[in-house]
């Protein structure tokens, strides 16, 4: 080729960006990476979902995002890919910072893959740090291990999250009234609708989703102006999405939150009650009401969210039924008995469903007795019980006030936030918090003093207007007892309460006694005690007077995907 035609010849392109994978490409790319990694020792662990890849190996995982579009997500491209990886690692680790490690490139070919190797990224992974998965508190309630202080944990954390988190704008589409109900008739359209094999969904199934309709249409309709007030309140915020058990961990004594939702912002920015109602759920799902009712009540303690009582029940049927979707789909891939079992999961579901959405025995319960009678400790055990919702006024007195719950506010006995004024606004602040409990359809319990005559008359009235059973829960023990408990308390530093002896002394002076017209509402509390138990106080008597039921135990509903999505879960899977 002489001089002249070579001038005049073209210059070589650059190499431009990989093509894109197509799924086949990518199935091909990961086995590579599980025979390349295990060349030099134990072979990584694959595990593939429905929108995943995950491998698990030497102590991390990673997990590769499949090139799919579908009604719910699109990563179809490697561009989408990227941007959902590094949503990914930035919604996670607003909880768990040292378990979301980064996004790791892959590149080379298909057939030659280099996990995090130099040149144009054929692929992208997100690099987490690995941990036991018989943590998994999925794995934890099967075996009868989840702990109450596991529950008291995951709601502080909640709370936190929430309160950190951004809010969502006020005239915006997510939390709006219209989306919040597309999402649960969304679920009850597919669930009615005839599945191929038409064993789905049965004859019981196909009666309680068209009571469910019917439920759903009544509730949204008095519901409606409380969720648009909510989102305005600025209670719709960018959350979790995804708290079921599988997506909480217990480790080295701590609680791993992880896996929230970045595929689809609409999963996530919701309403915070429908986050906790989510894991509250699950929770009834797993047969561990309890424990459930602990959790609520907790997170609402930290947080002071009692409004949401109002719109808890809708929630919780909108997440049962979400359950009940995703195991039919389950069903629809799955081969066998795997099949039956996804299918019975998802009737078990809808029927958990079913009696989420069933009335509850609803009342108005207050405590009376002095600082140190027991009224906090022994109610825990009636909240769990009951499924009731308690309010504290040590700890309310102390959020209107601005303060944590266990900060001191250095008052005097009498004065601050135990002056007149103060106790007048913490009292209503606890009437506030009943009557949006009861509202909601669900029992209450108010946890102070109530010392002076005028309260209780005030909380007895509330019940009246609100056409509920009322009742005082009087609890008592001997002066010495009364001291020795508020010193150890105050010893401790770790309780809202600030009672001391001299609280004590003031109380027992200036405490208006039960009068006659209140003694037939009176239930004296007893506490059994066993060595090496915490005090508890038989509650038959006062639910069986006030009529009131023991909360039910929800139908079981194992995971039938539990044993092979553990892995995924354990790497962050949605």
């Amino acid at each position: 080729m002489s001089d002249a035609e070579q001038r005049l010849r073209p210059a070589a392109a650059p190499p431009g960006p990989p093509a894109e994978l197509t799924l086949a490409q990518q199935r091909q790319l990961v086995q590579a990476l599980v025979d390349g990694l295990g060349r030099g020792g134990k072979s990584p662990r694959h595990v593939e979902t429905h929108i995943s890849h995950v491998l698990l190996h030497e102590g991390h995982a990673y997990k590769i995002k499949k090139a799919l579009s579908n009604s719910f997500l699109d990563q179809s491209t490697l561009a989408l890919r990227r941007a959902a990886c590094h949503e990914e690692l930035r919604l996670n680790r607003r909880t768990e910072p040292q378990l979301y490690l980064g996004v790791v490139p892959i590149t080379g070919t298909p057939d030659r893959p280099v996990l995090g190797g130099d040149g144009p990224p054929l692929e992208l992974a997100v690099q987490m740090r690995a941990f036991d998965e018989s943590g998994l508190w999925d794995r934890l309630a099967a075996r009868g291990a989840l702990r109450t202080e596991d529950v008291d944990a995951l709601a502080a954390r909640l709370a936190d999250l929430h309160a950190r988190a951004a809010v969502a704008p006020a005239g915006g589409w997510f939390g709006a009234p219209e989306q919040v109900r597309l999402s649960l008739r969304d679920s009850l359209r597919d669930l009615q609708a005839p599945a191929d094999d038409a064993a789905w969904p049965g004859a019981d199934d196909r009666q309680s989703l068209a009571l469910l309709q019917c439920w759903e249409a009544e509730r949204f309709l008095r519901l409606e102006p409380v969720l648009r007030q909510r989102l305005a309140d600025g209670r719709v915020r960018e959350g979790h999405g995804d708290l079921h058990l599988g997506n909480v961990a217990r480790e080295g004594g701590r609680c791993l939150v992880f896996d929230g939702i970045e595929f689809n912002a609409a999963f996530r920015w919701i309403d915070v009650m429908s986050d906790a109602a989510f894991m509250a759920m699950d929770l009834l799902a797993h047969r561990l009401p309890g424990l459930a009712h602990r959790f609520v009540n907790a997170y609402l303690e930290h947080g002071g969210d009692y409004g949401g009582m109002r719109v808890l029940d809708y929630y919780l049927v909108h997440r049962a039924l979400v359950r009940a979707k995703v195991a039919r789909l389950r069903a629809a891939q799955a081969p066998g008995g795997t099949c039956d079992e996804a299918r019975a999961a998802g009737h078990r579901y809808v029927q958990l469903a079913a009696q989420l959405a069933a009335p509850r025995p609803r009342a108005l319960l207050i405590t009376h007795g002095l600082s140190g009678s027991g009224k906090t400790t022994l109610t825990q055990g009636l909240l769990q019980t009951l499924g009731a919702v308690r309010v504290r006024s040590d700890v309310e007195r102390k959020r209107l006030a601005g303060l944590a719950a266990e900060q001191h506010s250095r008052s005097l006995p009498g004065g601050g936030l135990y002056g007149p004024a103060a106790g007048a606004a913490t009292y209503g602040r606890l009437l506030e918090a009943a009557a949006a409990v009861l509202e909601g359809g669900w029992p209450v319990i108010l946890d102070a003093t109530f010392l002076r005559h005028a309260d209780r008359v005030a909380a007895r009235q509330l019940a009246g207007r609100l056409g509920v059973p009322f009742a005082i829960l009087h609890f008592t023990a001997a002066p010495a007892v009364l001291r020795q408990r508020v010193l150890q308390r105050a010893a401790l530093a770790s309780d809202a309460s600030e009672a001391d002896e001299t609280v004590l002394w003031l109380q027992s002076q200036t405490q208006e006694p039960l009068r006659p017209d209140e003694l037939p509402l009176v239930h004296a509390v007893r506490a059994e005690s066993r060595p090496g138990a915490a005090p508890r106080a038989d509650w038959a008597p006062v639910l069986a007077r006030l009529g009131l039921a023991s909360a039910p135990a929800a139908p079981a509903v194992p995971d039938p995907a539990s044993a092979t999505a553990a892995p995924a879960r354990a790497a962050g899977q949605a």
